[in-house]
């Protein structure tokens, strides 16, 4: 690694090689003189002439690009910008299809809710929960519910405690209106402690 002042070749390297959107001067756009050249390998040859970093590119058929144009001298690497250009962009679109929309699913439920209904809403929370999405636990009050909240309440706390060991709670339970609200959302780090434990535990056997 070599190193100008306090900052290294190589960080800058890494900088360019992820700023897939941004535009650099290339060839005959670059004005500064000398360079700091970097060859088509990735090997440092040092400060040269402007010029020289041209016609050394010219001959392997390829760009002269400033990196670190801020530099002193600002550093130049030859590679073949189009390529690069491809190559970044590909990346990124595929960085892009990756990404998951984590989306807030909204599951409602009763002060009163009979043992049936609840375990179908806290299936439908967990696989919510476990395909990413966070979840808005809504307890809606009627008439003289309001009178008796505690009962809702209770039923909120039962939830939060049987979800407890897999999510992060975003809320704990608000008044809102008539309704009370709760937001849980993925605990990514307990599953992966669980997925852990889980290849321990084949692993012994």
């Amino acid at each position: 690694m070599i190193i100008i002042g306090e900052k290294s070749i190589t960080k800058r390297m890494e900088k360019f090689e992820s700023s897939s959107e941004e535009s650099h001067r290339i060839n005959e756009q670059i004005t500064i003189d000398p360079i700091r050249l970097i060859d088509n390998e990735g090997n440092m040859v040092g400060v040269v002439s402007l010029k020289n970093g041209l016609e050394k590119a010219e001959e392997l058929g390829l760009d002269l690009v400033e990196v670190s144009p801020n530099a002193k001298p600002p550093v130049c690497r030859i590679i073949d910008y189009g390529k690069f250009k491809y190559a970044a962009q590909k990346k990124a679109a595929g960085a892009k299809k990756k990404q998951k929309t984590i989306d807030v699913k909204e599951i409602k439920f009763r002060p009163n809710i009979d043992t049936h209904d609840y375990e179908v809403k806290m299936r439908s929370v967990k696989k919510f929960l476990k395909s990413g999405d966070k979840v808005k636990v809504t307890m809606r009050f009627r008439g003289r519910e309001m009178s008796h909240q505690e009962i809702g309440v209770r039923v909120l706390e039962k939830i939060r405690n049987e979800l407890a060991s897999s999510v992060k709670i975003e809320q704990y339970p608000k008044l809102e209106g008539r309704q009370m609200v709760q937001i849980f959302a993925p605990n990514f780090s307990e599953r992966v402690v669980i997925s852990k434990t889980n290849s321990s535990d084949k692993d012994k056997t």
